[in-house]
């Protein structure tokens, strides 16, 4: 009895761990060339060998509803998820409304909406330039009637992905109610991220001229020049009386910028002025609700299924010891040590829509994986896990780049039980699960695959493999919608800021 009492205690130490499966292939646009004996294979390997929990697959809008608006497909969809239904895998699935493109092959989106984006390029995220990013729409069309339902109405960007959720939730009822689905990522902008598109790694175009790819460590830029984020922010600037703040004059520097060179960002710059912060509060706080609506009507589909919402935030890890923190501002996060919190207000939000909060860069050490450039992985790492659970809401751990050693798979052990394992029940912070990317045709060498086989078993808590679905999804419940005073008050709030304690190492190191 006392063997079996100890491994039930145990078990509130166990995170799952998730292989993300590559971005495009798997199911294909004409679902001809879909990869799935491949992937098939892998995955039973990966099972039988290194018992893994489950996988993370893109749900492509691009692809379900590629050909005309509700008119969705979702056969490629159920052809895999009944493959992994019976390899007795658990299914994280993640909404993705956005383009995508991994060697060489390009998931985008609709068809009848990149036609409406040639007559109509502003419902695309644009930068000062006037280059707007095709890669996923603006947040300031979520509620405009711009788009044929097929029908001879028109709907606004939330009710698309409201119906192709509904129809997701329809389609795919098998899956999430037999307990095979356990997680619903929602997609909320660039690669499926709450954040502004500000780092484009690709060119972008505009008739016959090209902008400029963003580089490490650039600074970024504010992508709020379509003409309906322009409307919005003149109409909030005129009533806060700030008019003459002028988004078109300011010297905000360029994408590869150096957070000195601008006047806004340079040490006491604009962005420490009235107007400065007017700008950034209505900047951040646009992304913060965008988030909290989607997220809303998620609640709305999904309320009463036993699946876990999750929303996604991006690692914005370097310039962070340069006292503007440049980059996480043009993404949309207003965080300044000691002075502004920018992530609380969304952990916030995500405890109003009882979301979990998905975040990567785990495996990340300073020096190691990322370069100087004022880069701090290991204390953004701390401090948005700390104000997630601090905030009382799940958080489910990803890596950013493949593993390669046992210090990355050691960083992420210590990041997913920041005080060690506790022999005696549920650890006071833990993972809700870890996302690993991604399977790749190297997966497999063999020094790096026995790695990966011990890291599994170190996330188990050194347990069997443990299959009970009751252990993990919650029941989605609906909810208000976060008002602005709720962001600014869990912005100044200083007990959220420091972050909790965390042992210097891991005590389940994979070397060890």
């Amino acid at each position: 009895m006392d063997e079996i009492n100890g491994k039930e205690k145990l078990l509130l130490n166990y995170v799952p761990v998730y292989i993300v499966l590559p971005l495009s292939g798997i199911v294909a646009e004409d679902y001809k060339n879909a990869e799935l004996k491949e992937t098939k294979i892998s995955l039973e390997k990966l099972k039988e060998e290194a018992y893994i929990d489950g996988v993370v697959v893109d749900v492509w809008w691009g692809i379900v509803e590629s050909k005309a608006p509700k008119d969705y497909d979702w056969s490629g969809y159920k052809v895999l998820f009944r493959m992994i239904m019976n390899l007795k895998l658990k299914i994280h699935v993640i909404m993705s409304f956005h383009k995508s493109s991994e060697d060489g092959k390009t998931t985008g989106l609709p068809s009848w909406v990149v036609q409406y984006g040639k007559t109509n390029p502003d419902i695309y995220y644009t930068d000062r330039n006037g280059f707007p990013d095709e890669g996923c729409l603006s947040l300031g069309v979520d509620d405009e009637p711009l788009f044929d339902d097929g029908n001879g109405s028109q709907r606004t960007v939330i009710q698309i992905y409201s119906d192709f959720m509904s129809s997701f939730k329809e389609n795919m009822a098998e899956f999430i109610e037999g307990g095979v689905i356990v997680a619903i990522e929602v997609g909320l902008g660039p690669n499926g991220e709450l954040c502004y598109p500000s780092f484009p790694t690709e060119e972008r175009k505009k008739g016959d001229k090209t902008q400029e790819k963003w580089e490490t460590p650039g600074i970024g830029e504010f992508q709020c020049y379509d003409k309906y984020m322009k409307k919005d922010y003149k109409n909030a600037a005129k009533k806060a009386g700030h008019s003459d703040f002028d988004l078109s004059k300011q010297d905000f520097g360029n994408y590869n910028s150096e957070p000195e060179d601008p006047k806004f960002f340079k040490k006491d710059g604009t962005y420490t002025t009235e107007k400065g912060k007017f700008f950034l509060e209505w900047y951040s706080n646009k992304l913060i609700l965008h988030g909290d609506q989607i997220l809303r009507e998620s609640n709305k589909i999904f309320t009463g299924l036993r699946v876990d919402l999750v929303a996604k935030v991006s690692g914005v890890h370097w310039l962070c010891k340069i006292d503007s923190n440049a980059a996480e501002l043009t993404a949309g996060y207003y965080n300044l040590d000691g002075k502004r919190d920018g992530y609380s207000p969304i952990a916030r939000m995500l405890y109003k829509r009882n979301c979990c909060l998905s975040f990567s860069c785990l495996e990340m050490i300073k020096g190691k994986n990322s370069k100087e450039h004022s880069s701090l992985p290991e204390k953004l790492v701390k401090s948005v896990l700390s104000k997630a659970w601090k905030e009382g809401i799940e958080v489910i751990g990803a890596n950013t780049w493949e593993i390669e050693d046992a210090n990355g798979y050691n960083q992420v052990l210590l990041n997913a039980r920041p005080k060690g394992v506790n022999p005696k029940g549920k650890p006071e912070f833990k993972l809700h699960s870890f996302m690993c990317l991604r399977l790749s045709k190297t997966f497999f060498n063999e020094k790096k695959y026995e790695m990966f086989k011990k890291f599994v078993r170190k996330m188990h808590a050194d347990l069997d493999y443990c299959g009970d679905a009751e252990m993990y999804p919650h029941e989605v419940e609906s909810d208000s919608a976060i008002t602005t005073e709720e962001i600014l008050a869990a912005s100044t709030e200083t007990h959220a800021s420091e972050p909790i304690g965390w042992d210097k190492v891991t005590d389940a190191k994979v070397d060890g």
